[in-house]
């Protein structure tokens, strides 16, 4: 199963729904679509999604966010950032895709999961 963590009220998010969409459609594959607003991912699975990213934990986070700001986060510590996301769960960059096999994508832009997808 593939799985995004989407805003809806993004329209990169949107964009990128959209072509996972036409993805799983055209290979039957169930999408679980995470709307992390409603439904925030909690301490431990941001620390499994940084993981399955392999990027910086910065990289995950939204650096124009008013809570950036205000928390101070550019110079904050990896484990920092990941309760900073948890407790505050807009900063998440989005949107974000897992394939079934564990590979993740920030898909932004959203024509980054053409190639990711194959």
């Amino acid at each position: 199963m593939l799985a995004i963590y989407h805003n809806p009220r993004c329209s990169k998010s949107r964009e990128a729904l959209a072509l996972l969409e036409e993805h799983a459609n055209a290979r039957q594959e169930p999408i679980d679509v995470i709307e992390y607003l409603k439904t925030p991912p909690s301490r431990t699975e941001l620390a499994e999604l940084h993981a399955r990213l392999g990027c910086p934990v910065a990289e995950m986070i939204r650096k124009n966010e008013e809570e950036y700001t205000a928390q101070e986060l550019d110079k904050a510590s990896d484990d920092a950032l990941l309760d900073a996301l948890a407790a505050h769960p807009k900063l998440l960059q989005r949107p974000i895709v897992v394939t079934e096999d564990g590979r993740a994508l920030i898909a932004r832009p959203p024509e980054l999961l053409l190639a990711f997808l194959g």
